[in-house]
C-alpha cells in the first residue's frame, strides 16, 4: 500500500529552508514570504509529529531528525526535476517541426499530412508557414521547403518536384463563358493575374506564357492583380476569369475537376521545390522518417500533373 504523503508546498519550504538554513533565502527561491516558508514547515512537523528544525539565536538550524530528513527529500526532488526534463525531451524528441509557404502548406501539403500522421502517430507536427519562400532558410525548423535551391550553408537539399505553369479556369466557365479552345481565345476572357512570384528570377507572367503559346498580341493589362498565390487559384475555382497557374498548387483541384488545364502549353522554364535539412539530420528518426515520406508523396504527386 501507498502511504499518504505530506503536502507538496511543505516538503518543497523544508527543502528550500533546510539547505539554505535561513527562511528568508528559501521564500527568494520560492517567490513567497519568510513567513509563508515557516507555516509549511511548521504544517510538516505537525503532519509528521516531529521537530525538523529550530532556531539557535538568530540562527536557523536543522534538528536530528531534520538532519536524517533533508537528504532523502532533497534527492526526491532532483530525481523528480531529472524525471521532468527526460519527459520535456522525449516531448522535443517528437515533435516535428516544418516551415514552408502558406500556399504550399494549405494546397498541397495539408491533404497530404493526415496519412504521414495515421503512419506515424508519436510524431508531433508543427507547421510554420513563412511568408517569404525564398529565404535563406534561417528558420527554427527541423526540416524547409523553398521554392529556390539556395544557398544553405551547412543543408542537405533535395529536389522535392517540379512546378510547371499553365492556364486553368473553372469547369463552369468553360461550359458557360466564350470558347476557350485556343490561347488566342483569351483574349476574350478575364485573366487572374498571380502578383506575389514575380520576384522569383524567370518566373512567367501573362505576357511571357502568351509569347510562348504564341499569341502576344493580347491584352495582358486587363484583370485583377493577385499578391498571393492562393487567392488567385481561389479565383479560379469561383470562376472570377482565367489564372495562370502553378501545377502543385492545383493538382489537387484538377484531379478532382474543380478545376480545368488549358490549351497543353506549359511554360517551358521548369521551377523546384527543395527540401532543406541541416547537415547529419538524417541521424534523428523523425527527420528520415519526414524526409522519405515526403519525397514519395511527392514523387506520386508528380504524375497526376
Amino acid at each position: 500500500m501507498h502511504h499518504r504523503m505530506p503536502p507538496l508546498n511543505a516538503l518543497r519550504s523544508f527543502e528550500a529552508a533546510g539547505r539554505n538554513l535561513s527562511f528568508t533565502k528559501a521564500a527568494q527561491e520560492l517567490f513567497v514570504t519568510p513567513a509563508a516558508v515557516s507555516q509549511q514547515v511548521k504544517m510538516l512537523e505537525s503532519y509528521l509529529g516531529l521537530q525538523l528544525m529550530r532556531r539557535n539565536g538568530r540562527r536557523l538550524e536543522l534538528t536530528d531528525a531534520g538532519l536524517e530528513c533533508l537528504p532523502e527529500v532533497n534527492a526526491g526532488f532532483e530525481r523528480l526535476s531529472a524525471s521532468i526534463e527526460r519527459l520535456a525531451r522525449r516531448k522535443a524528441d517528437d515533435l516535428l517541426t516544418i516551415s514552408l509557404s502558406p500556399c504550399l502548406g494549405t494546397l498541397w501539403l495539408s491533404s497530404r499530412l493526415p496519412r504521414f500522421e495515421a503512419n506515424y502517430p508519436n510524431i508531433d507536427l508543427r507547421i510554420l508557414a513563412v511568408i517569404n519562400k525564398y529565404a535563406d532558410g534561417k528558420y527554427t525548423s527541423d526540416i524547409a521547403i523553398r521554392y529556390l535551391p539556395g544557398p544553405f550553408p551547412g543543408c542537405h537539399v533535395d529536389p522535392l518536384m517540379p512546378e510547371y505553369v499553365f492556364p486553368v479556369c473553372s469547369p463552369a466557365l468553360l461550359q458557360n463563358g466564350p470558347p476557350l479552345r485556343s490561347p488566342s481565345d483569351l483574349r476574350h476572357h478575364r485573366l487572374l493575374h498571380d502578383e506575389g512570384m514575380q520576384p522569383v528570377p524567370g518566373f512567367p507572367d501573362w505576357r511571357r506564357w502568351l509569347e510562348v503559346a504564341g499569341v502576344p498580341d493580347i491584352d495582358v493589362r486587363r484583370g485583377p492583380r493577385l499578391s498571393i498565390s492562393s487567392m488567385v487559384v481561389q479565383a479560379a475555382l469561383i470562376g472570377e476569369g482565367v489564372a495562370l497557374a502553378r501545377s502543385v498548387l492545383v493538382a489537387d483541384h484538377i484531379a478532382a475537376k474543380r478545376l480545368v488545364p488549358l490549351f497543353g502549353v506549359r511554360y517551358p522554364e521548369v521551377f523546384h521545390y527543395y527540401l532543406v535539412t541541416s547537415a547529419g539530420s538524417s541521424r534523428k528518426k523523425k527527420i528520415r522518417l519526414f524526409r522519405e515520406w515526403i519525397l514519395q508523396a511527392a514523387k506520386q504527386g508528380a504524375r497526376g500533373v
